[in-house]
């Protein structure tokens, strides 16, 4: 049967042609193959045949005739009635949901299919990914910005956004770095670093964007070698001329604890030519390492200069000085900073200040501190407080601190476990056990800690107590023996024989 049915009495021959059986006891299967071949016919005179036949029939209550005659309503263009049926269907999932904002799309009512994504969303079905293949196009269509980034932040999230990228045909240098740089926004590095490896195997061109985008994942998976095949790559193609790219490479050497070479790419710059990101880059390596010296000696080159500290370069600072625990130095900063740069301190500068003076036992001004912040303390203050009361005893102030984390973090078992570690230390053993039924109660457990190795050019990674690597057996007997000869010399160092 073809062509196109578009009159009643082409409909009606269409019905007399289909078995008895069909329409004597209409089964659900053949009332959505008489919805799709109304699609197939654009006829949608035999569509609402089917329809009155489903309200018969009391189908009406079915979600997949449900769904086949919302398909047959938005396919043929009838947006009007496909609403009417998806406001009196007594059952909705994500699919139904994606037929109606792809209606409202295609027919070119994107304000309504935001509206009705938005109503989606609060009703409590997830979106999946031809949920927002359907709304990308409105969005497109209202130059909507915002409702880009929240369609983008929410595939990433759920995982949808690698299916509608694979599904691009014509794929540019500009769509790769966006895949990239998405995933380092969401901190799933692992992912940013394979699509940057497909990337190449597919033969693209790596560009300073790209570079840019890429190396935080290649740092944050322990790809060293990658590191050093982009500033090879960079110095080939000339775009290690460019700050930006030459002051990422910088970070990235340093946060694979390659400072010397961090050094050197900041000595070859010339100093007139650095800005005061390149030397907050630097000064952040050095806080992160350690070296506090270093970090005083390039700030003062600052002040000497024409260029002004900002906040970032306070921040590198009182990294530093909490490293080394300057306190006096520390407290310097703090002051300079707002008296006579006139920079206002924000969280991060009063979570150093803070977690500088719990760790030198200096509860009383650490205290004193949060309550003179003009807005309220958020976990990354009350975090190193609470962690300060561990080391320096304080029940009653560690009570405060993590009564306050727990309503900002309820799920974060991290805070549970050291109030409780903090309750042990006192001797304080019902506390204890109250916390540890809690989490239990809870289901919450404290994330393990992981860890990224390249060997290679291949990536590993391991897990706390994690055995699923292939050579784990060979690890752990390493592992044991180490652990022996460790044991061994320290015997042996203390006069003792084994």
């Amino acid at each position: 049967m073809h062509g196109k049915i578009c009159d009643g009495d082409s409909a009606h021959e269409l019905f007399e042609k289909r078995p008895l059986n069909c329409l004597v006891q209409p089964y659900s299967v053949n009332i959505i193959n008489l919805l799709r071949e109304s699609v197939d016919l654009n006829s949608l005179i035999m569509g609402k045949i089917v329809h009155c036949l489903i309200l018969m029939r009391n189908f009406w209550r079915d979600l997949s005739v449900n769904t086949a005659l919302l398909t047959m309503y938005s396919k043929l263009g009838c947006s009007e009635d496909a609403r009417l049926l998806f406001d009196k269907m007594p059952e909705r999932d994500c699919v139904v949901w994606n037929l109606m904002i792809a209606a409202y799309s295609r027919s070119g009512c994107s304000i309504e299919s935001l509206k009705l994504l938005a109503k989606m969303v609060r009703s409590g079905t997830r979106a999946d990914m031809f949920t927002a293949i359907a709304t990308l196009s409105s969005i497109g269509e209202l130059k909507c910005l915002k409702g880009g980034k929240e369609m983008h932040a929410h595939v990433i999230r759920n995982g949808s956004d690698y299916q509608i990228f694979d599904s691009v045909t014509n794929k540019t240098v500009v769509s790769w770095s966006s895949m990239i740089k998405g995933y380092v926004c969401h901190e799933q590095f692992y992912d940013a670093f394979s699509i940057f490896m497909k990337m190449k195997l597919d033969g693209f061109k790596v560009d300073s964007i790209t570079v840019i985008n890429v190396l935080p994942a290649c740092v944050n998976v322990g790809a060293l070698e990658q590191v050093k095949y982009l500033h090879g790559y960079s110095v080939k193609g000339g775009l290690y001329l460019m700050q930006s790219v030459n002051t990422t490479l910088l970070v990235s050497y340093a946060k694979c604890g390659c400072i010397e070479i961090a050094r050197k790419l900041f000595d070859e710059e010339e100093i007139t030519g650095k800005d005061i990101i390149t030397w907050n880059s630097m000064i952040s390596a050095y806080s992160k390492h350690g070296n506090s010296m270093q970090c005083f000696e390039l700030y003062n080159q600052i002040r000497h200069s024409k260029l002004k500290p900002d906040r970032h370069t306070f921040l590198g600072m009182l990294t530093a000085c909490v490293n080394s625990g300057c306190v006096k130095e520390g407290w310097e900063c703090f002051k300079e900073m707002t008296e006579k740069y006139g920079c206002q301190p924000n969280q991060e500068h009063y979570a150093c200040m803070i977690d500088l003076l719990g760790r030198a036992g200096h509860m009383k001004e650490a205290s004193e501190l949060r309550k003179s912040m003009p807005f309220e303390p958020d976990a990354r203050v009350l975090g190193p407080l609470l962690s300060a009361c561990k080391l320096h005893p304080n029940t009653s102030l560690a009570e405060f601190a993590a009564q306050r984390l727990i309503s900002m973090e309820p799920k974060n078992a991290g805070n549970y476990i050291l109030l409780s570690n903090i309750y042990a230390a006192a001797g304080k053993w019902d506390r204890v056990a109250k916390m540890r039924t809690f989490l239990r109660d809870r289901g919450l457990k404290k994330n393990p800690g992981c860890s990224w190795l390249e060997i290679n050019g291949k990536v590993h990674e391991f897990r706390v107590a994690d055995r699923s690597h292939p050579l784990s057996d060979d690890i752990y007997a390493i592992l044991g023996d180490i652990e022996m000869e460790i044991t061994d010399i320290k015997y042996r160092s203390s006069g003792n024989l084994l």
